[in-house]
């Protein structure tokens, strides 16, 4: 049993319709995203405002990381059997709340806290809106309608994240979470409004998708996302002190390279949608072996100010991997969509977490600030191994069935 409405009973829409829908559950990615990725915008001066280390605040990264991984399939499993348009309004409503606490951290260890809480439902959320977008559109549009509703956490890095770190710069850091929370706000106030509740949608026993999750397929795919990915965190993590260190820049540039790397995110977003509708699941290879290439490149070019900026363009695009990926894990997982597709996300922060942890030991080990893309090369090809077993695995069930049909 899947989690989509069959086609049938799924409410028709025009094209007007549809489009609010994804651009209310866009405005909400671009609020998360926000949220996820003003911290390595705002490292230096979080580190500042707190009295502590730069690697230190790497460590507040990686608590709302962990949150996103413990997050994505408790609230998944809890919210199963609720409509998905009143799930999304739960999640965005505790994530504004948890941001605006956020702001008002009095130290380090209660925005450790404070993070790792407002990390709990970001996969959740991602999760239910491409199954919402997905479950609007034909087959062969999924890819590029989820590709959409992602574009809004494309834009958070973009134009969110510089205006966070701007804010951070010219007031406080404390005023970017609290953008983020009146972000939020207005996510809940938007899904009330455009997002309809279709009471003929699928709602699953937890139980049963525990159950139909835990495939071979579903696993290889999560540790795809949880490896190949760490190493543009990696990157992006140490992005602003590498910055300040080592192209020797003033912090005026911090934004801009933050909206560098959105531009490659929201480019690599879009083309990622398309890759999957074309070439399915061996865009997840091509992206990665793409990764590969950029993440050695790196390290060669952040003496220069206009080098690092087209480098980090390029590490931005590897967001391309993230649309195949979303929608293969629908695919693979029939009977446990909602649980795949918020568990993406935990993967993904997983790489959050486990990018700025293995850089910033690289870096205290005394390699440099620009090894991070070395770092991110190492982690992109365990990625790579993961893929080619999936895909292995991939060939073979459906050689399998190719010849249970014929005979």
């Amino acid at each position: 049993m899947t989690d989509i409405a069959p086609a049938q009973s799924t409410p028709r829409l025009s094209k007007g319709a549809m489009l609010m829908i994804e651009i209310a559950l866009a405005i909400g990615g671009f609020g998360i995203g926000t949220g996820e990725f003003a911290t390595m915008g705002l490292m230096p001066a979080i580190a500042e405002g707190l009295g502590v280390s730069e690697p230190q605040v790497g460590h507040v990264i990686s608590a709302y990381a962990l949150g996103v991984v413990i997050g994505a399939p408790l609230l998944a499993i809890a919210g199963a059997r609720l409509f998905h348009r009143h799930l999304l309004l739960l999640l965005m409503g505790f994530y504004a709340l948890a941001n605006i606490a956020s702001a008002f951290a009095p130290n380090y260890e209660s925005l450790l806290v404070m993070r790792f809480i407002a990390g709990l439902p970001h996969g959740t959320y991602f999760g239910v809106a491409a199954l919402v977008v997905a479950s609007l559109v034909p087959p062969s549009q999924r890819g590029k309608a989820v590709s959409r509703v992602m574009i809004g956490l494309t834009l958070a890095v973009l134009i969110g994240n510089p205006l966070a770190t701007w804010l951070g710069q010219s007031i406080s850091w404390r005023y970017a979470f609290a953008l983020v929370g009146g972000l939020s706000v207005l996510t809940v106030a938007l899904i009330l409004w455009f997002v309809p509740l279709n009471k003929q949608q699928v709602r699953n026993n937890p139980l049963h998708e525990i159950k139909a999750f835990n495939r071979p397929q579903v696993w290889l795919a999560l540790l795809i996302g949880a490896t190949g990915f760490a190493g543009v965190f990696a990157v992006f993590s140490y992005l602003a002190p590498t910055i300040l260190h080592v192209t020797g820049e003033s912090k005026m540039w911090i934004p801009i390279a933050m909206a560098t790397f959105g531009l490659g995110g929201f480019t690599g977003n879009i083309v990622g949608g398309w890759l999957f509708d074309k070439y399915q699941f061996k865009a997840v290879g091509g992206v990665l072996l793409w990764s590969i290439f950029i993440l050695l490149l790196y390290p060669q070019t952040t003496s220069e100010l206009w080098s690092i900026l087209l480098a980090t363009f390029l590490v931005g695009t590897v967001v391309a991997v993230s649309p195949p990926l979303q929608t293969h894990l629908m695919d693979v997982a029939p009977g446990a969509q909602t649980l795949s597709a918020a568990s993406h996300h935990a993967a993904f922060n997983t790489a959050n977490a486990i990018g700025p942890l293995l850089g910033g030991m690289a870096i205290s080990a005394g390699f440099g600030w620009s090894s991070t893309g070395y770092v991110g090369a190492a982690t992109a090809v365990v990625g790579l191994v993961f893929f080619v077993l999936a895909w292995q695995l991939q060939e073979r069930e459906a050689r399998l069935l190719s010849n249970t049909a014929t005979s």
